[in-house]
């Protein structure tokens, strides 16, 4: 199950997603849902289209499943998303 301790494990695409930060002003307050990710993007289906936000230099609250919220820094999440999800961290 997908918590905020696991969440970088996992796959990103259908969670809900709002860009609290960004060095481009014009992506912060975009929200919507993933509809996919590359190694420097995510894609949000808005209301009004798919708009493409670089992981580097945004912060996105993620919604994950029991409304919970979780903030993650996009340079964190910037690798192949089938890489991020095999990757170790090494803990403590």
């Amino acid at each position: 199950m997908i918590s905020p301790q696991n969440v970088l494990f996992h796959e990103l695409i259908g969670l809900d997603v709002l860009v609290v930060s960004a060095s481009n002003p014009t992506y912060i307050g975009v929200a919507g849902r993933i509809v996919d990710e590359t190694k420097h993007m995510l894609a949000i289906q808005t209301a009004q289209r798919v708009k493409k936000i670089p992981k580097r230099h945004s912060i996105f609250r993620l919604t994950l499943p029991e409304s919970r919220i979780v903030e993650i820094d996009g340079s964190v999440i910037a690798l192949a998303p089938e890489k991020r999800i095999n990757m170790h961290i090494k803990r403590g």
